[in-house]
């Protein structure tokens, strides 16, 4: 019965499964791992690897958005400098993001270079869609998704200033918060697409918990 589903060889009663993915998928900001074990009562190791099956499970179900009409998008690196490394951009545990928000409709992730950008275009953004940037140079590749790119130059001004980006820098101010208050570490760039994915799929659905 579970054979080829997030359940597939468990051990665990699948109660304890469906009580993980209410609290991960109902909760209004992220559990980390440690809490999901408090309130499951399972071993961290099994917990962990339950955790990241279903935030795996939830960015997978997100993949299967496209987004639509008019589109706010930004690019930001996630993650903190490891003792020793490199500061800012060129942070060995910081990983790239582009996040965009549709306007009225649905949101989505990627990264930020411009195989990346086309390659997250022409999978998550229908045909036609005006996307906003701030100008970086590599979301100009969502033309190669049949999208026309609209750029507002920030230059000295801050985005989070401007109302053009007001909702795409919200979002990207609410996962920032999420993320400092709820982890102490983890691997952003092995482990970032289970994160922001999780994270699109509560924000899609904040409006509709039954969904």
């Amino acid at each position: 019965m579970t054979a080829d589903t997030l359940f597939a060889s468990t051990k665990l009663p699948l109660t304890t499964w469906f009580l993980a993915i209410y609290l991960l998928s109902q909760a209004k900001t992220e559990l980390s791992a440690l809490a999901l074990k408090r309130q499951i009562g399972v071993s961290y190791p099994t917990d962990w690897l339950m955790h990241h099956k279903v935030m795996k499970a939830m960015a997978d179900r997100e993949a299967a958005h496209r987004l639509f009409g008019a589109a706010e998008v930004d690019d930001a690196y996630l993650g903190g400098e490891q003792a020793g490394g490199k500061p800012g951009r060129g942070s060995e545990n910081k990983a790239p993001a582009a996040f965009t928000v549709s306007l009225g409709n649905k949101g989505d992730l990627g990264t930020s270079t411009n195989d990346a950008i086309s390659k997250w275009a022409r999978s998550n953004l229908a045909p036609g869609t005006a996307v906003l940037s701030d100008g970086l140079a590599c979301f100009g590749a969502v033309a190669d998704a049949g999208c026309t790119h609209c750029v507002e130059v920030v230059g000295k001004r801050k985005a989070r200033d401007l109302p053009q980006f007001k909702w795409v820098n919200t979002v990207l101010g609410n996962l920032k918060m999420m993320l400092s208050g709820d982890y102490k570490s983890f691997g952003y760039s092995k482990y970032a697409d289970h994160y922001l994915g999780a994270f699109a799929y509560r924000f899609n659905r904040r409006f509709d918990l039954a969904d």
